[in-house]
């Protein structure tokens, strides 16, 4: 959008515009960079530069006494062709999403753009093309929160659709709100992976110094071509770049808002390490490639819903989440309660056919309905223990579990058996996540 009266009155005489190098002359400071485009968050009487550090800084007009174009706007630069591949790589197809790691600056003025072509995905990280051939295509460009059920069927689907291809691995770029929904769900549905699929985010966007999106997409491709059959993730170890951590797909979780290394693995170690050298070091009990034919089975039921228990929450309330759905997932309290009131709506729940299945709010450690009365009073209601699943990968199970049976007892059977590493049976002191 244009630039406002006030702004476009000190813009006009210099003959700026956005995407120029300009210097601005201001009250206590001199500010060289690219010339930022105004939008429907800019302030009226602001102007934006891009800094060299990459940082944006907004000069009030009222403090502004010059502006200066140094260099006028660079011409767009000519579309990039991937290359042809090497007989000598492993091809990677990388399948995106959206999400801030799908993003790349434009630097003719300086504004973060989602990557819409396989060319651009890439080239925001040529680095890929040392590891690998690439063959890469954008199924979805959404924010993550938008993502559904039926986007995690279609996304599996094409990613054993590369991997019958003859694809290592596959390589998805994802927003990270819900990166670990979408990582349980693809792990439940795909079986005897000839490949890894690695589903990869960053926390921050590619026009900062600490963007960590170059290297997570580097890291998940190197993974992408290791010996390993498993949907994981693959994120920051630490906050500075000293390693990448692969993530079991049915335990990892964000724990932070915008850390770099805000991906856990929870009531399990991870699979292994990504190092700056290139080396891919996995753990013992990661799963290798197996012979496949990779295969997908995808059948779920999204009429499941996730609640939170809360002191004093409402019968009302929780019978209102109930009405019309199929399965629930309690995140209740410590081992997995809830108030002696709501009790009843649940075992009315049960009876009418609705699955219920009890995570825990602490999300380490495992639930266990035997230890106090308040558990064994909803055994006795029906309720479904969800062992040391977190709150997030117990939802997606519930709904492919429901894709298949609507039998109390197989579902039962089928939410306590180990299908894609997501239950430990055994939880030591070195899985406690810090």
């Amino acid at each position: 959008m244009d630039y406002p009266p006030r702004v476009r009155a000190f813009l006009d005489p210099a003959k700026a515009d956005q995407g120029d190098t300009v210097v601005v002359g201001a009250k206590g400071g001199r500010y060289e960079g690219i010339l930022m485009p105004h939008h429907g968050f800019s302030g009226d009487d602001i102007l934006t530069v891009k800094l060299a550090s990459g940082y944006n800084v907004g000069i009030a007009v009222a403090d502004i006494e010059s502006v200066e174009v140094i260099a006028k706007r660079a011409t767009a630069p000519a579309q990039r062709r991937l290359p042809p591949p090497s007989k000598d790589k492993p091809t990677i197809a990388v399948l995106g999403t959206g999400g801030t790691i799908a993003s790349y600056v434009d630097y003719r003025t300086g504004a973060v753009h989602p990557a819409v072509t396989a060319e651009e995905l890439v080239f925001s990280v040529p680095e890929l093309l040392d590891v690998c051939n690439v063959r890469a295509r954008v199924i979805y460009s959404i924010y993550s929160e938008n993502l559904k059920p039926e986007n995690w069927q279609h996304l599996a689907r094409e990613a054993a659709k590369e991997l019958s291809g003859g694809a290592t691995g596959v390589l998805i770029p994802h927003g990270t709100d819900t990166l670990h929904y979408t990582t349980a769900a693809l792990s439940f549905m795909l079986r005897d992976l000839t490949g890894p699929v690695v589903v990869v985010g960053a926390q921050r966007s590619s026009d900062r110094p600490s963007s960590d999106a170059a290297l997570n997409l580097l890291s998940g491709s190197r993974v992408g071509v290791a010996n390993l059959g498993e949907v994981v993730a693959v994120m920051h170890g630490e906050t500075s770049d000293t390693f990448g951590v692969i993530h079991r797909g049915t335990k990892v979780r964000k724990m932070h808002s915008s850390r770099r290394d805000a991906f856990r693995s929870l009531n399990a170690g991870p699979l292994g390490r990504v190092h700056p050298d290139g080396r891919v070091e996995l753990a013992d009990r990661a799963l290798p490639r197996a012979a496949g034919p990779t295969k997908v089975d995808d059948a779920l039921d999204p009429k499941v819903a996730l609640s939170y228990f809360y002191p004093g929450q409402r019968l009302s309330e929780l019978e209102g989440i109930l009405e019309g759905l199929h399965g629930v997932v309690i995140a209740g309290t410590g081992l997995g309660h809830v108030s002696h009131d709501l009790i009843p709506v649940l075992r009315r729940a049960t009876r009418d056919g609705v699955a219920v299945v009890m995570a825990t709010q602490t999300l380490q450690g495992r639930v266990s309905l035997r230890v106090y009365d308040t558990g064994r009073d909803l055994l006795k209601a029906g309720v479904i223990g969800a062992e040391d699943m977190t709150p997030e990968t117990a939802l997606v199970k519930l709904m492919w579990v429901l894709g298949h049976t609507r039998e109390p007892a197989e579902i039962a059977r089928a939410i306590g058996t180990n299908v894609a590493g997501e239950i430990n049976p055994r939880i030591g002191l070195d899985e406690f996540a810090e």
